[in-house]
């Protein structure tokens, strides 16, 4: 029988820890904390707005993404179950959703502007060409920021990007009049790798007399691309990013459609438990298992 273990009796085995618990939600559910968790770290991002529709002379601003929202050794009670809520994107000009973990909840991004402005949200939506109203972002207001606003649209009627997690969104570009590039997002390594998340969406490009027709790059983070002038719908965000849609460009026909925003996704790691000392017997153990004949040295 081994005797390096301090004269514990049982097999000599180095103690082991309880990994920690990463709970990924792409869809909303129910987590419960272990018996021993007292403390978690989160990311928690809402859906992302839908872009703007091409159905007028301007084109359509990009989504906003939804609002991103992370933190470390946020408080819980062990062994309670925490219901959890992860937004949808919004649809072609309507807003995204909101997520939510405890007390955490992270606004769902603005919708893209099309006739106007774009919608305030987690980052706000890009306003419609020949539009300054574009959407403002963090609202409502938390600290450290959820998210910022919208780019303006142009004179030359292109439209302005969605914001994300980092950055505003942008104006269209002088003077070629490429539509504004979404809002890049923010990183997260709290999966066990890194990933960007809340890109905002491009903003839809006007051609018309001046022959334009590139639609602003989506954000790093999911955001869709705005569409290329004519008439070219934007593209949807990336599901589980909180990415913006990407706004429309008009033209002749039917209205074009600006991008879904893209679902949002709330993460939840739960710290290394305690160490566990397997193979260790007390001395009534012991004694029993001799008694019974069913005690082996290993």
């Amino acid at each position: 029988m081994a005797n390096s273990n301090g004269g514990i009796v049982g097999v000599d085995n180095p103690p082991t820890q309880i990994p920690e618990i990463i709970t990924t939600f792409n869809s909303s559910g129910t987590l419960t904390t272990a018996p021993y968790t007292t403390s978690v770290d989160y990311l928690v991002v809402a859906g992302g707005g839908g872009g703007g529709n091409g159905n007028g002379g301007d084109a359509a601003g990009g989504g906003g993404a939804g609002g991103f929202r992370t933190g470390s050794s946020f408080p819980v009670t062990s062994a309670t179950a925490y219901p959890i809520t992860v937004g949808g994107g919004g649809s072609n000009t309507a807003d995204g959703n909101p997520s939510v973990f405890s007390s955490i909840t992270s606004t769902g991004g603005g919708k893209g502007g099309q006739p106007l402005g774009g919608n305030p949200g987690g980052s706000g939506g890009g306003s419609s060409g020949n539009n300054s109203n574009q959407g403002t972002g963090n609202t409502p207001p938390v600290s450290p920021s959820q998210g910022n606003p919208g780019g303006p649209g142009s004179a030359n009627f292109s439209g302005g990007g969605g914001g994300g997690a980092s950055a505003a969104g942008a104006a269209p570009t002088p003077p070629t009049g490429v539509a504004g590039v979404g809002g890049a997002g923010t990183a997260s390594s709290i999966s066990g790798s890194s990933v960007t998340y809340a890109g905002g969406g491009g903003g839809g490009a006007y051609t018309g007399f001046l022959g334009l027709s590139n639609g602003g790059a989506g954000g790093a983070g999911g955001g869709g691309a705005g569409g290329a002038g004519p008439s070219n719908d934007g593209n949807a965000g990336t599901p589980n990013t909180g990415g913006g849609g990407g706004g429309a460009s008009p033209g002749p026909g039917s209205p074009q459609v600006g991008g879904a925003g893209g679902s949002g996704v709330v993460i939840v790691k739960e710290p290394l438990g305690p160490y566990l000392a397997s193979g260790v017997w007390d001395m009534n153990a012991l004694y029993d298992n001799v008694k019974a004949g069913t005690w082996t040295n290993a």
